[in-house]
Order: structure tokens, then C-alpha cells, then sequence
């Protein structure tokens, strides 16, 4: 199993792909896919048919996955950076490689 650099609740920004340059916050990571769904981003229409849930049906908005490689966490400031770890007092943080701050 690998291990991503992006976790749930990370502020996130596309750098590749259809939605370049859209923002927005880590909902849901999907580790053993590589993918993420970012609030807001990559917006798909789906079909449902009508169910207990939803008696209605019809076509409804959400978000789908977007792989882990087109997105660059934000900093606090808004900057881009990459991951890193590193061990501090006995536990393993991640910092801010353009900054060196823990995130």
C-alpha cells in the first residue's frame, strides 16, 4: 500500500488536467486508486433512477475522483508546495518543502 501526501481536509490545487487552476478542499481520498475528491472540482452529471432514497430521480451533480498527481497542496499563505516527512520529538510530521514548516 502506498502512501499519499494528501489527506482529507487539505486545501488543494489542480495543476494539470480540464479544471487547471481550480481550488478547493480534499473531501475524500481514495489511497489503493491514487485519487482524491476535491470540493467543488471536476463536477460530473449522473443519472439516478428513482429509489427509496431519492423518489424523484433525475440527474444529479457531483464530484468525481481526480488522480493524486494533478493536485499541489496549499500552504496556510496559499502557495503551492510539495511533501515532505520528517520525524519530530519521536513522530512523523509533514512539512512544507518551500517553506520547511510543519503543515
Amino acid at each position: 500500500m502506498t502512501k499519499l501526501k494528501i489527506k482529507t481536509g487539505d486545501t488543494v490545487k489542480v495543476i494539470a488536467g480540464d479544471h487547471k487552476g481550480s481550488e478547493g478542499k480534499v473531501t475524500k481520498v481514495f489511497i489503493e486508486k491514487n485519487k482524491a475528491i476535491v470540493e467543488g472540482v471536476n463536477m460530473i452529471k449522473k443519472h439516478m433512477k428513482p429509489s427509496a432514497q431519492s423518489p424523484q430521480g433525475g440527474i444529479v451533480e457531483k464530484e468525481a475522483p481526480i488522480h493524486v498527481s494533478n493536485l499541489s497542496l496549499l500552504t496556510s499563505k496559499g502557495d503551492e508546495t510539495r511533501v515532505g516527512y520528517r520525524t519530530e520529538k519521536g513522530k512523523k510530521v509533514r512539512f512544507s518543502k518551500k517553506s520547511n514548516e510543519v503543515i
